[in-house]
């Protein structure tokens, strides 16, 4: 019963603490690929944490087969009494029923996403092809609408937005910075990662965790576009940019922006002085993501480690000789 409580424990310490403490780490807008991952690390342990502590929990109850030899035998006795649980079989059960329910809850909530919102891209393209016409001198469509927004449209057929009213918004060099902007985001297909997010969000609604895993890695593959818009632009062009999308700009809702709620919060990144992370603390973070990932597996593992060294388990015998 140790593995099921520890697990549980994590996940309300992830779902309480975890947000929290990721809010106050500045490092995450200053490394926003890092940022990410954090985000991404903490939500998927979440999950995993409560699928295995479902697993857990049916362990005494699988079917262990005896036929093969009387180490099978053993090995499975000694892992039945390391996961054992005080409720017997309904425990087990209920921990099977547990762990397949969340995975069929993300995976139907992360599919329906995806075919509605590429649904939903479809259909603009469509309507675009019936208005839009090719911008010269790129790849991008223009739109006769008098909000000025620039987005792009994720998929097969990855196109770049721009309305006429943001064509007379930038100049020349702002125009570059924003196309550049989208384009980093259909590269790092960005739009993937904001459907996990919202996946996990759906699928537990009521879990602030969540939410605010989705809200932060929505402005954090913002500010991920905008570090690689300033590989090629200047960093006082592409916070200029944005201001002028922001000020009277509007996207469509499923649709990556260079303007969006976060601008405010970009716009003084950008004009502050570039911080990067370092490689010192970058290793940090990755080990701490990494962490993050790997405690919910040793937690479950635990108890069978433990079996696998019980004098009844041949296979803990075979180890402590050799």
């Amino acid at each position: 019963m140790t593995a099921p409580i520890a697990l549980i424990v994590f996940v309300l310490a992830a779902v309480i603490f975890g947000p929290r403490l990721l809010r106050r780490l500045d490092w995450l807008s200053r490394a926003p690929r890092m940022g990410i991952l954090a985000w991404q690390a903490l939500s998927a342990s979440v999950v995993l944490a409560v699928v295995l502590a479902g697993l857990s929990l049916a362990v005494p109850a699988i079917p262990w087969t005896t036929d093969v030899a009387a180490l099978i035998e053993a090995c499975a006795m000694a892992l039945r009494a390391h996961y054992s649980t005080p409720g017997g079989a309904a425990v087990s059960a209920t921990g099977a029923v547990l762990a397949l329910a969340v995975i069929i809850r993300v995976g139907y909530c992360l599919f329906r996403g995806l075919l509605t919102s590429h649904r939903t891209k479809k259909h603009q393209l469509n309507a675009l092809v019936m208005v839009a016409q090719r911008h010269q001198g790129s790849e991008a469509l223009v739109v006769d609408h008098p909000s000025a927004a620039a987005y792009c449209l994720p998929g097969r057929h990855r196109t770049v937005v721009f309305t006429t009213a943001a064509l007379e918004a930038l100049d020349k060099d702002q125009f570059a910075a924003v196309l550049a902007h989208e384009r980093a985001h259909l590269r790092g297909h960005h739009h993937l990662i904001l459907a996990a997010a919202e996946a996990l969000q759906r699928s537990f609604p009521r879990l602030g965790a969540f939410r605010t895993a989705h809200t932060e890695v929505s402005g954090l593959v913002e500010m991920l576009a905008d570090d690689n818009a300033v590989r090629s632009n200047d960093r006082f062009t592409v916070a200029t940019a944005l201001v002028r999308l922001a000020e009277r700009g509007a996207a469509p809702s499923t649709a990556l922006s260079a303007g969006g709620d976060t601008a405010l919060f970009r716009v003084r990144r950008l004009v502050a002085p570039a911080n990067p992370l370092g490689p010192a603390r970058t290793m940090a973070a990755v080990l701490a993501t990494t962490a993050v990932i790997i405690l919910p597996l040793l937690i479950l593992a635990a108890p069978a480690a433990t079996a696998s060294q019980h004098l009844a388990c041949p296979i803990g015998t075979y180890q402590q000789q050799l």
